[in-house]
């Protein structure tokens, strides 16, 4: 499903805590997490996916699937070949293209998937312990009212019942038209997350920016890293302990891409939340701080 790296960060900058493009990334963050940590041994979640998609008896090709269920190429070629080694999976020719192949489910798969789908309940039960029933309802509705018109419409309906896999597509949709709009200015969607950090909260070291933007230190070096390339932030020793840098916003320069960047993630997030109306998009907002800051 493409997503962020995992991270057990609950905290919410308010600079950035209603900004819906920030929130579906922490979101998705958080489902990469509990990815890691939630499912047992021998569960993949993209191979479950790929498996409910061939439910039915159905035949597609792993570029379809890959589509369906919103995971590269790479992946899904992977996830195919480990399904067949497995037998769960059968290659067979395409009915769209002889000279291709398309996969089918086999029993044995139809049984995995039937397995596997208890995990990924008990995984989207441990990602909304805190909601009532409705509000879980509510943030699927929303999510779903974002996404829809991306969705082939033969999803399979455990997906279409997923928070995890609702959130990851819209974060997706929304990273990649934020991403394109960006392209500007020379800088990327974490590249915002770091110069609005630093506008808010003064110059800080390394360690507590990815504190405040729920991200490993490496991610940090190598955002910092592009934006003092950039010639947007740079890196300065503290006089009473040299050990520690301190990270600077280099302006006007800043700023100025700053606030450009920002008019443009007001816009982007309008379009993209286009699906729904103004006091829908700030349940969504409120409904996503929750279960980002949830324990």
């Amino acid at each position: 499903m493409g997503l962020p790296e995992p991270t057990t960060s609950r905290e919410l900058l308010p600079a950035l805590a209603d900004a819906p493009g920030h929130l579906l990334w922490r979101a998705a963050a958080r489902v990469t997490a509990e990815l890691g940590t939630r499912l047992p041994a021998g569960v993949d979640i993209h191979a479950y996916a790929a498996l409910l998609a061939l439910a039915g008896g159905a035949t597609r090709s792993q570029q379809a699937i890959a589509a369906m269920v919103d995971v590269s190429r790479t992946t899904m070629v992977r996830v195919a070949a480990d399904l067949t080694e497995q037998r769960l999976v059968e290659r067979v020719r395409n009915p769209d293209d002889r000279r291709s192949y398309a996969l089918t489910r086999t029993p044995e798969g139809a049984a995995a998937a039937r397995g596997w789908r208890r995990h990924a309940e008990d995984l989207e039960d441990a990602l909304t312990a805190g909601f009532t029933p409705a509000e879980r309802e509510d943030l699927r509705r929303l999510l779903l009212g974002i996404v829809a018109g991306e969705l082939s419409p033969d999803t399979p309906e455990p997906l279409l019942e997923s928070l995890g896999f609702l959130i990851t597509r819209a974060h997706q949709r929304m990273h990649r038209a934020y991403a394109a709009a960006l392209e500007a200015l020379r800088i990327e969607p974490r590249h915002f997350g770091v110069l609005t950090t630093l506008t808010s909260l003064g110059p800080v070291p390394q360690a507590e920016l990815g504190r405040q933007l729920g991200v490993s230190g490496a991610s940090v070096v190598q955002m910092v890293d592009d934006l003092e390339a950039r010639g947007l932030v740079e890196r300065r020793r503290l006089e009473t302990d040299r050990r520690t840098q301190v990270l600077h916003l280099v302006q006007p320069e800043a700023g100025e891409v700053l606030a450009e960047a920002t008019r443009i993630a007001e816009s982007t997030a309008a379009e993209r939340l286009g699906g729904i109306d103004a006091a829908q998009a700030r349940r969504l907002v409120l409904l996503l701080q929750r279960f980002v800051t949830a324990p």
